[in-house]
């Protein structure tokens, strides 16, 4: 058996990737951990989650000193499910025990540290590891996952993004801008309470506009600028990206659809021509679905893909990472 363990487990998405970890056959749930002075320190993680009763047994530890180097000793690997900053700060050590880590924060996303002042707002502490982090789109980059030792798992909105926007990279007018238009449910924003996340508060809206994070990781994964902008929906989870790209001039609906075969006998499906996926499709799943449609005459393609964002755009991605890592079988 694999040992794993969570640090970051009472948030949203620490609790999901916990369930999803052990029913997963071959990996042990060993440890869920979270900052020494969190109020939920000590706390069954049920007590937070009650679905899980039946499911994850394990207390939520305060991350001590002596917590860290007992995990360093009894994990295979470690996922962190933490602040981009804390994730950063830690990594370091889980990687020199040996660990396998698996950042599901954005610590670890980009080889260039100019960008974690720029969009993250601090000088990243290690930034001689960045060379060193494989990014973990789980659907293209499976040989990279297995081989390196800290492991970058991608955000939800570059997730949806670029699954849609990879098989159809080559048929893209280099010339113009792909236009992303996406929409995230309000658990997107985590566990801690905020008045702008705040159901009550919600309405559908942009923001992060022109200046996101999410805005250079897509870009440097998809080799070319793009135009995003998020938006904040007023349901629970899930993501809908729609996407309006300019294609070479003659590119054919068949061609397109050749593109997307690159997804067959895998989890991201492809919807036929003028159909479109919706978000109540895949919420719980980790499933991605693509919908796409295509003006021949204008050369213009809009495509979609939905996911959910707690599943696909974090925990279960980080679960497919650590699947391939550790040569498993997803269940």
């Amino acid at each position: 058996m694999t040992n794993i363990a969570i640090i970051g487990a009472s948030g949203y998405t620490g609790a999901t990737l916990a369930e999803l970890i052990a029913q997963q056959p071959g990996l042990t749930l060993c440890g869920l951990y979270v900052s020494e002075n969190s109020a939920d320190s000590g706390k069954p993680l049920s007590e937070l989650y009650p679905n899980l009763l039946d499911k994850v047994s394990l207390p939520l530890k305060p991350l001590t000193t002596e917590a860290l180097a007992a995990l360093c000793q009894h994990a295979d690997g470690v996922c962190l499910a933490t602040d981009h900053l804390v994730s950063a700060q830690l990594a370091p050590q889980l990687l020199e025990a040996g660990l396998s880590v698996f950042d599901l924060s954005g610590g670890h996303r980009f080889s260039d540290p100019e960008i974690y002042s720029k969009f993250y707002g601090f000088e990243h502490p290690s930034p001689e590891l960045l060379s060193q982090a494989q990014y973990g789109l789980s659907n293209w980059y499976g040989a990279g996952i297995a081989k390196s030792k800290l492991i970058a798992v991608p955000g939800c909105y570059p997730t949806a993004s670029l699954l849609a926007l990879k098989p159809i990279a080559a048929l893209l007018n280099p010339q113009m801008m792909p236009v992303i238009n996406a929409v995230s449910g309000v658990s997107g924003a985590g566990r801690k309470a905020s008045l702008t996340s705040h159901f009550c508060q919600v309405s559908l809206t942009p923001y992060g506009v022109l200046g996101h994070r999410h805005l250079p990781e897509i870009e440097t994964q998809l080799g070319t600028k793009v135009v995003f902008t998020p938006h904040l929906g007023n349901f629970k989870r899930g993501i809908l990206a729609t996407i309006t790209v300019q294609l070479e001039a003659g590119t054919t609906p068949a061609q397109v659809e050749e593109a997307y075969h690159c997804y067959d006998n895998s989890k991201v499906k492809l919807l036929p021509q003028g159909h479109w996926p919706k978000v109540d499709d895949v919420a719980g799943s980790d499933c991605a679905l693509i919908g796409w449609k295509l003006d021949s005459e204008r050369n213009t393609l809009v495509v979609a893909c939905a996911i959910d964002n707690l599943m696909k755009g974090a925990a279960s991605q980080a679960l497919e990472c650590i699947t391939i890592h550790f040569g498993m079988e997803a269940a």
